[in-house]
C-alpha cells in the first residue's frame, strides 16, 4: 500500500479538505515538492491525494502523450481543449475527495493552461472561464524559475514544449501575472535548495490544514 492509500484509509475524515496546486516551468520541483508535501500531510495523520496533470492513464492523458511526442500536431487551442478535459475527467473524484476531508495536492492544474495558452498567444479570459465548473484551489503555489535554470537541470529528453526557451519565458510572465491578479497564490523562489522550498511550502499549507 503505497503512502497515498494509507493516507486516504487512516487519516482523520472529520478536517476539511483543501484542493493545493503546484504550478511553474519544467523542473522547477513541482513533483518533488508535491511529494514532500504529501508525505508530511500523510505524517500528521491528515487525508492526502496526489494528483499530476496530464494524468496520462486516461483516454484523453494519452492523446496527449502522443501529441507532445509528436505523433499528432495539434493547434494551441486544440492542446489546451485536450489539457482542460483531462481535468475535467477527475472533476468527480476531486469533489468527492474533498468532501471527505482529503488535501489533494496536484502537480500542475488550472494556471497551467492559463499560462501556457496565453504564452501561445489564446486567450487567457477564454482559458479561465472554460474552467470554471473545475474545482478550484484553495492555494496555487507558484514554482518560480527563470527558463535557463530549467533548461540546465534537463538537457536531454525534453519535448517540444520545454526545448522552446522563449515560450518559457512568456509561460513564466503570464504565471507571475497570475499571481499578482489572483488570490491564494504564493510565489516561491525555486532556484533555492530543496528542504528551504519545502519549508516555505509546509508553513503557507500548514496555516490552511490545521487551523
Amino acid at each position: 500500500m503505497s503512502a497515498t492509500d494509507r493516507a486516504i484509509d487512516g487519516g482523520l475524515s472529520s478536517q476539511r479538505g483543501l484542493l493545493i496546486a503546484f504550478e511553474g516551468l519544467d523542473q522547477s520541483g513541482k513533483q518533488t515538492q508535491a511529494e514532500r508535501l504529501r508525505d508530511a500531510l500523510v505524517a500528521a495523520s491528515r487525508l492526502v491525494r496526489l494528483l499530476s496533470f496530464p494524468a496520462y492513464e486516461t483516454a484523453i492523458g494519452a492523446e496527449i502523450s502522443r501529441a507532445l511526442r509528436g505523433v499528432h500536431d495539434y493547434s494551441s487551442e486544440v492542446m489546451q481543449l485536450l489539457y482542460v478535459a483531462n481535468r475535467y475527467e477527475h472533476k468527480e473524484l476531486i469533489e468527492r475527495e474533498k468532501a471527505r476531508g482529503t488535501v489533494l495536492v496536484c502537480d500542475r492544474y488550472l494556471a497551467s493552461s492559463v499560462a501556457y495558452g496565453e504564452a501561445q498567444g489564446l486567450d487567457p479570459q477564454w482559458l479561465t472561464d472554460i474552467q470554471v465548473h473545475l474545482p478550484q484551489p484553495d492555494l496555487t503555489i507558484l514554482l518560480d524559475i527563470a527558463p535557463d535554470v530549467s533548461a540546465a537541470r534537463k538537457t536531454q529528453d525534453r519535448d517540444r514544449y520545454e526545448r522552446d526557451l522563449a515560450l518559457l519565458g512568456r509561460v513564466r510572465q503570464s504565471y507571475l501575472r497570475q499571481a499578482a491578479e489572483g488570490e491564494s497564490w504564493l510565489v516561491l523562489d525555486a532556484s533555492r535548495g530543496r528542504d528551504e522550498v519545502a519549508a516555505d511550502v509546509a508553513a503557507a499549507v500548514g496555516r490552511l490544514a490545521f487551523t
